[in-house]
């Protein structure tokens, strides 16, 4: 959603942002986002009143040629995200964190290989660039993150909002819905006529949550400031 737009499409999709869970978000990548330019993301998140969490996710992925060992991982899935104009798969490793945990890391009370799992570390070694270790990379951010499940009258399926809220005081705010693969595309024809029936413009310029984050604290970093 364009900035411009997004009060409206709160009010319009009747929203309610207090009851949206709050969450912190931070990413890991070298300063010059190496990691990023390679197609892997590695992130850590912090989550009221639940435990953390921590993901290395490899985007774009083509599912068949993944070795079949990592795809019947416990902590391993496949995601197909529709967008306008096309769609992407990805892989990702996740790994389920007590409370605190990543906070103790970010303050360097616990080491930050701790939040990832072996299995997780693997996958970080067969697709991470040559050369670059866990302890090679620096912590971007944290981003606050409001993540709202709601279901609007007029619309079968439940969507979910994302607010991220950026430190320079933008943001972007994402619609979503999930299905089955094989009705991705129905699904995505549905929402989009729900949404353009509720005056929600779906022209603006698509950003994506992650990189926005990775080359704002990149920035801060080569300026030699903080957020």
């Amino acid at each position: 959603m364009p900035e411009v737009e997004q009060r409206s499409s709160v009010t319009a999709l009747d929203m309610d942002p207090i009851a949206a869970q709050i969450r912190q978000v931070y990413f890991f990548d070298t300063p010059g986002l190496a990691l990023n330019e390679a197609g892997i993301v590695v992130r850590a998140r912090r989550v009221q009143s639940k435990g953390d969490d921590s993901v290395f996710k490899l985007r774009p992925v083509v599912p068949d040629e993944l070795p079949r060992a990592l795809r019947r991982l416990p902590g391993f899935g496949i995601e197909v995200d529709a967008l306008p104009g096309g769609f992407v798969c990805s892989g990702s490793m996740k790994n389920l964190l007590g409370p605190s945990t990543v906070k103790q890391a970010i303050t360097g009370d616990r080491p930050l290989r701790k939040l990832f799992s072996r299995e997780q570390r693997d996958f970080f070694t067969r697709y991470a660039p040559e050369g670059i270790g866990l302890e090679d990379l620096s912590t971007l951010g944290p981003i606050f993150v409001l993540k709202l499940k709601f279901s609007p009258k007029g619309f079968d399926r439940r969507l979910v909002a994302e607010f991220w809220l950026y430190p320079d005081d933008s943001r972007i705010l994402e619609l979503s819905t999930k299905c089955p693969p094989r009705d991705a595309f129905t699904a995505a024809a549905e929402m989009r006529a729900f949404l353009a029936g509720r005056g929600v413009d779906l022209s603006g310029e698509q950003e994506t949550k992650t990189r926005r984050a990775l080359e704002f604290f990149s920035a801060k970093i080569a300026a030699g400031t903080t957020a």
